[in-house]
């Protein structure tokens, strides 16, 4: 059984930064693309960040390039979300998910297996 276990969350002012990180059990982490999505209270869930299973791909929403990196270490079957310049509108609870394959796109249908969960709040 494929389990995803995230970390890092935490309360923050605007302007500052976070660190999450997930852990994948299984075999041939690399194998699988992974994403980073969000859900805010009242909103669905959204994505925000994917990487491929090498790495060398990754790809973001709008609202967070510039901001948020996507990276991976698959000796450590983790994939890091690095949460820069933070914003009150990046309040949300942050998955990351793994993919079906090597490719992921934006579309949670791409993920098959995902996190619990972890809250990032940012105060004004």
């Amino acid at each position: 059984q494929v389990q995803l276990v995230e970390s890092g969350g935490g309360l923050m002012h605007a302007g500052g930064s976070l660190k999450l990180s997930c852990t994948v059990s299984g075999r041939a982490f690399s194998n699988y693309g992974m994403g980073w999505f969000r859900q805010a209270p009242g909103k669905e869930r959204e994505f925000v960040a994917a990487i491929s299973g090498s790495g060398r791909t990754t790809s973001y929403v709008d609202f967070v390039k510039g901001r948020f990196t996507i990276a991976r270490d698959n000796a450590k079957n983790t994939v890091y979300l690095q949460l820069n310049s933070l914003k009150p509108e990046d309040t949300a609870v942050y998955y990351c998910a793994r993919g079906l394959g090597p490719i992921v796109d934006d579309r949670p249908t791409s993920f098959n297996y995902w996190g619990q969960g972890t809250q990032v709040t940012v105060s004004s």
